[in-house]
């Protein structure tokens, strides 16, 4: 009877401190996901920012040929 009981005990230890740890997890992905929701990834840049492109007319021959050379 003894094993039969040390063995229902260490299961239940077990399964509580899986249930405890998946809720931690799972609270705590919903606060992350709650602090992030509203940050804004796309806002226009402050500050000093320069722009890296232009928007000059290439051919598309020249188009291409940056296209195949750099992979892009």
């Amino acid at each position: 009877m003894k094993p039969i009981f040390s063995l229902l005990k260490d299961t239940i230890k077990i399964f509580v401190i899986f249930t405890a740890c998946t809720l931690l997890f799972y609270f705590g992905l919903r606060a992350m996901h709650a602090e992030y929701e509203d940050f804004h990834r796309y806002d226009p840049p402050e500050g000093t920012a320069v722009k890296v492109s232009s928007n000059n007319q290439q051919s598309i021959i020249d188009r291409l040929s940056i296209f195949f050379r750099l992979g892009e």
